[in-house]
């Protein structure tokens, strides 16, 4: 909860208005009584601007009007409440401040302690959480991530629930981050689509609450207590009150840290100054008492020590059951309501004037549980009863758990009395027992469904195993062939060069797949010449287009052609006559074997 000081100096003057100021008092008792929130020691003229500009928005005139509004519309609580308590806050804000702290508190509150001792931090008034985190960060640039997860306990309080809803959530637009430096938002921040989260281990340091720091007893045994720009919100009354509660809350050499607004000029006893340029303040040596208690009231002098005594206990006793941490409803005889305590208040909308209504005209009696019939069995029963995750829908999505537990009271002769309600908040805890539910679920089918993968791995790893065997198998069987085709065709190709006759070897596109020693010593081109080409564009001694015809036949029929007697010249370019026979490769269409000699015949009298 902050604000800047250039708007609480700039506020007009307001002219006196007795009846308007006592309307006023009257609207902030009712806020306090009916809801908790207790704004009686807040600044009059800046809460009145206020006040008076939200009764604008809805057009209401005066306060009488719009306290009716307040009873009959409790939507507007939260609409006043957002009005009142501006939340104005950054990270790092007033950075200047925060670097001396960094740089010259911080290390001394760690030396002050020994290693291992758990820091202490209150960050009063924290609104949505970015100072609390700024402090979380400035102590791990310092300490160290790992053991700032490890040592760190940072407490962020707020009245407003709105605020401490997007604290809790720690997620933040990247505008808000835009004044703090890339390396430190990669180092603290994790992207969530558009946005930027804290991280998960420091995030776990940090606790966050309502808390009221006019009626609430503070937070003990802190090394550092942080509540810049909200002191000025209020009266000197209330000030001093607040500031009493962070004496007792701030050990011997502690620090209070406040801001640029604020300063602490008449508590020179209690606070000596650190820096006041920066406001930081540290707790002077000294006894403290409980002075964040209610004082005892003033009795008369007269009562005797016996009625003094009775009325403090009845005193303690109120105190207790207001600021009991559970809502507590009592139910008299008649089935009237005859106690409603502070809780009861803040959380389910209740206000004073229902104490002595009919229970069953109020809400409470049906929602978050049928209270009727389980008061009348816990009377008939004479016992108390208990109900567990009792659920109370806050809107669409958003659900509240208790425990209620009814419990009849009995006077000493036996006869009712009436019943006490308690409620007790454990929204928390049912949220974490259904996601441990949930997990464990999720845990139990992934262990399931692992086991069922890692079944299914067994039995492909020995497929594959099976598989890989029979490859090794069929490699070696490759391995075998392969060894055998090398040797028949190094056999092969042996024959084709112990034969003197020209051999070539021509597939069904008519290219040249052998040529053995004959045919390069007849026609004079190497086997590696003509390997691949096609025979009929050759340039040797051999008129090949004559013999074009048959070698077609041959591959046709796939029968054997000729011989043919062709005129030639060899590689030695004598004319000769060369008997060529076609024969098809292996009986088939795909190739075929040329056998080529030197004929006998003149090559003369063959061209005649």
């Amino acid at each position: 909860m902050t604000e800047s000081k250039k708007e609480i100096m700039s506020e007009p003057s307001e002219t006196a208005d007795p009846a308007a100021d006592a309307a006023l008092e009257d609207l902030l008792v009712f806020i306090r009584d009916s809801r908790g929130f207790d704004f009686t020691g807040y600044k009059r003229s800046s809460l009145t601007r206020r006040i008076r500009k939200r009764m604008n928005e809805v057009r209401v005139g005066d306060y009488l009007d719009y306290r009716d509004l307040l009873e009959s519309n409790a939507e507007e609580f939260r609409h006043l409440f957002n009005t009142i308590l501006i939340n104005v806050t950054s990270f790092f804000r007033d950075l200047e401040s925060w670097e001396y702290l960094q740089r010259e508190v911080l290390p001394e509150i760690i030396a002050a302690g020994d290693p291992g001792d758990e820091i202490r931090i209150w960050s009063a008034g924290c609104s949505s959480g970015e100072e609390t985190y700024s402090l979380a960060i400035a102590l791990a640039e310092v300490l160290g991530l790992e053991e700032a997860a490890r040592r760190i306990k940072i407490y962020g309080t707020d009245v407003d629930e709105e605020a401490l809803r997007e604290a809790r959530a720690g997620i933040y637009p990247a505008r808000a981050l835009e004044k703090m430096s890339k390396q430190l938002r990669d180092r603290y921040f994790e992207p969530v689509g558009d946005k930027f989260a804290f991280r998960s281990d420091l995030r776990r340091r940090v606790i966050f609450g309502r808390h009221d720091i006019t009626r609430d007893a503070p937070i003990s045994r802190l090394d550092l207590l942080v509540c810049r720009n909200t002191l000025m919100y209020f009266n000197v009354e209330a000030q001093t009150q607040i500031v009493d509660r962070f004496h007792f809350a701030v050990r011997e050499g502690g620090f209070l840290f406040l801001g640029k607004a604020e300063l602490l000029v008449s508590d020179g006893e209690r606070f000596e100054v650190t820096n006041m340029r920066q406001r930081i303040f540290r707790r002077r040596a000294g006894q403290t008492g409980p002075a964040y208690l209610p004082g005892p009231a003033r009795l008369d002098g007269e009562l005797g020590q016996e009625v003094q005594g009775l009325v403090k206990k009845r005193q303690l006793g109120d105190l207790a059951l207001e600021t009991a941490p559970f809502g507590m409803l009592g139910i008299d005889a008649d089935g009237r309501v005859s106690i409603i305590n502070s809780q009861m208040r803040s959380q389910f909308g209740m206000a004073v004037h229902d104490v002595g209504r009919p229970l069953s005209e109020l809400e409470i009696s049906y929602r978050p549980v049928e209270l009727r019939s389980l008061i009348e069995q816990a009377i008939s029963e004479h016992r108390a009863i208990r109900i567990n995750s009792a659920e109370r829908k806050l809107g669409p999505e958003e659900v509240q758990y208790f425990e209620v537990h009814i419990q009849p009271l009995w006077a000493a002769d036996g006869t009712g009395v009436g019943v006490a309600v308690t409620f007790v908040d454990t929204t928390f805890s049912t949220r974490l027992s259904m996601e441990v539910k949930i997990k464990r679920e999720e845990l139990e089918t992934a262990y399931e469904e692992l086991q069922s993968t890692n079944e299914e791995l067994e039995t492909t790893n020995e497929e594959l195993q099976s598989g890989n065997e029979e490859l090794e198998t069929m490699n070696e069987e490759m391995r075998l062939r392969t060894d055998e085709l090398d040797e028949a065709r190094t056999f092969l190709e042996g024959v084709l060069y112990s034969v003197g006759a020209g051999v070539v070897v021509i597939d069904g596109d008519l290219r040249v797949r052998s040529w053995n020693r004959g045919a390069e010593e007849l026609w004079g081109l190497r086997s590696e010449e003509v390997q691949n080409e096609s025979f009929f564009t050759l340039d040797f001694g051999l008129p090949t287009e004559l013999i074009h015809e048959s070698l077609q036949q041959c591959l046709k029929t796939g029968r054997r052609v000729g011989p043919l007697d062709i005129p030639a010249r060899n590689r030695l370019g004598r004319p000769i006559v060369c008997s060529i026979v076609c024969s098809p490769l292996d009986g088939s269409r795909d190739g075929v074997v040329l056998l080529m000699e030197e004929s006998t015949a003149s090559p003369d009298a063959r061209m005649d």
